[in-house]
């Protein structure tokens, strides 16, 4: 049974989590500082993280960066905080999705399904093919396939930003992190290269590229690859 940790100084959050959690056959542990977290997470490892970022004792961040200094248990914020460059802040530290208080429950359970989804996923994701629409991705051959037998032509860069997201499924990364990964650190800022790669791809493997189902855009924050 997946164990989840919660941790918020808010009781009726905690308690609504709990009682919501429990009742989908989670195993539910609480905390409602961020010292008491991290001694939790140590002492019961959790298989997810649910994250405030408001805590009365550690800043959310320094949790989450106390965390992913020996453990890579997924993490998903649910904050207050709704601007861009708090949201930019926690994913880089190391958290994987985010979600915005107030909330809606079937939204935070949705998340955690899809990051649940990946426990056990093998670590060398590489070497493992993506279904992407009507299209067979092959990051260990690099390829791409169509269902009617047709080769996808992609250029390197296009090769980098596909291949970010595709050994992190159902992941948030951000923009941040995409362009230090795919140009290098000096590009940190430059989004509108993402947003042309991304339209690229899109072309190249969406179904409806307007409207995509599986190069998804996350407003102010970054992109996910949704399988």
């Amino acid at each position: 049974m997946t164990r989840i940790l919660v941790v918020d100084d808010e009781p009726q959050i905690l308690r609504a989590l709990r009682i919501n959690l429990r009742a989908r056959r989670y195993d539910v542990d609480v905390a409602d500082t961020g010292a008491a977290a991290l001694r939790m997470a140590a002492s019961h490892p959790p298989d997810l993280i649910v994250l405030d970022l408001g805590l009365p004792d550690l800043d959310g961040v320094e949790v989450i960066r106390g965390l992913r200094g020996w453990t890579g248990v997924p993490i998903i914020v649910l904050s207050g905080r709704a601007g861009s460059a708090d949201k930019v802040t926690a994913l880089d530290a190391g958290a994987d999705d985010y979600v915005t208080k107030p909330f809606g429950i079937d939204e935070l359970l949705a998340r955690i399904r899809a990051v649940t989804r990946r426990l056990g996923t093998p670590a060398d994701a590489a070497t493992a093919t993506h279904r992407v629409g009507r299209h067979t991705v092959d990051l260990a051959a690099r390829t791409v396939t169509r269902d009617d037998g047709t080769d996808v032509r992609l250029t390197p860069t296009q090769w980098g930003v596909l291949e970010k997201l595709l050994r992190h499924p159902g992941k948030l990364v951000s923009q941040r992190q995409l362009l230090h990964d795919v140009w290098g650190p000096e590009y940190q800022n430059e989004t509108t290269y993402l947003r042309q790669y991304l339209a690229q791809l899109r072309r190249k493997l969406e179904d409806d590229p307007a409207r995509p189902r599986h190069l998804v855009t996350e407003p102010g924050m970054g992109y996910r690859f949704q399988p």
